[in-house]
């Protein structure tokens, strides 16, 4: 079995974060969250790998990647060039896949549970497609599947108005070469796009049985900042975190603190944990880290307290004052004023941000 990693799209929800850079880098826990399904597959037993590349991002994505090896895997990049659904994605892999089956998995998707279940639910029964799926309590927002007592899915709808289950698509799938030809003869919907579930639903019709995987563990969609807030608090619940950088001796750690090695908290600074601090990065006296955050590579954070949020890397925090809930993009500088000006906030903030102050 092979593995397809879909890693295009614009990461519009994302901005001004994924201007400068692809969704699928914005780390989780200081590790991409591209890297999370990369791993995945790994656990499951495929460590051959097409990724699936859109315009933008593709040198980031392949310089990060490389050719799989530091994974273990072995990794071919497809390009898709414009994001035209998820079924034209999966289309494009037509060549790498061959005859075998392959999983597909959206980029953007942190699973607690991995894929293993699913490719092994599959592999167990003579299935067409196999969908993950998880209940949700908005079923009007997603593709729902009704399946039946056997767990064999008997219909899919995008996004019903009277929804017949709150079992959603999650965004992994696993496929027989079959669904290529399914593929091949999809007519755009109403968005322009090829949709996935108008292949698998072709499966149906043409009398391949469809098998489903719900997933009891946490899932994350990481495309809006919130999720990935949410996901970084997920993952640092779990994550086996060292401290293997230098805490100076009147620091306060408290919990469970990833201190990278060239990492160090300063004399009077307070950290405490669940956090990750990455490479580089000093948190200098007066500082408070809070739960639930990450801060990445070459960050100075000095007399500020941050909590629940994540830092990517290469900036300067010296603000007096108190961060919570903050997605703060690469090589930010968030400082105080020396007190002359007239009382106020002042932002440079991207497009298409949102704030609440």
């Amino acid at each position: 079995m092979k593995g397809v990693l879909l890693s295009g799209g614009t990461g519009s929800r994302l901005r001004p974060i994924t201007h400068t850079g692809p969704k699928q880098l914005v780390p989780v826990a200081n590790k991409p969250v591209l890297e999370y399904a990369v791993e995945d597959f790994k656990a499951a037993g495929i460590t051959e790998i097409g990724v699936i590349l859109g315009h933008k991002g593709r040198d980031e994505i392949q310089d990060l990647l490389g050719d799989g090896s530091k994974y273990g895997v072995d990794i071919t990049y497809i390009v898709q060039g414009n994001p035209l659904g998820l079924a034209h994605a999966a289309g494009c892999a037509r060549d790498f896949v061959g005859d075998d089956d392959f999983v597909m998995y959206l980029g953007d998707n942190i699973l607690k549970s991995g894929i293993t279940d699913l490719v092994e639910s599959f592999e167990a029964g003579d299935y067409g497609a196999g969908i993950a799926l998880q209940r949700v309590d908005d079923p009007q927002a997603f593709g729902i599947a009704d399946v039946d007592e056997n767990g064999n899915v008997t219909e899919l709808i995008e996004k019903p108005d009277d929804p017949p289950t709150n079992l959603a698509l999650i965004g992994m799938y696993v496929f027989s070469p079959a669904v290529f030809d399914a593929i091949d003869n999809l007519e755009p919907s109403w968005r322009g796009e090829l949709e996935i579930t108008d292949a698998i639903q072709s499966l149906l019709e043409d009398g391949y049985e469809i098998d489903s995987h719900v997933v009891t563990g946490w899932w994350k969609d990481t495309g809006k900042p919130e999720d990935i807030l949410e996901a970084n608090r997920l993952v640092l619940e779990e994550t086996n975190l060292t401290t293997d950088g230098t805490v100076a001796e009147d620091a306060t750690t408290d919990g469970r603190v990833g201190l990278a090695e060239s990492a160090t908290i300063e004399d009077g600074a307070v950290v405490r944990g669940p956090v990750s601090i990455a490479e580089n990065t000093t948190v200098k006296s007066g500082t408070y880290v809070g739960p639930y955050s990450s801060i990445g590579a070459n960050v100075t954070l000095s007399n500020i307290h941050i909590e629940n949020s994540v830092v990517i890397g290469d900036s300067e925090i010296t603000a007096s004052g108190r961060i919570v809930d903050s997605l703060i993009g690469r090589s930010a500088n968030v400082e105080s004023t020396d007190g002359l000006l007239p009382e106020g906030r002042r932002l440079v903030v991207g497009e298409n941000s949102q704030l609440k102050l």
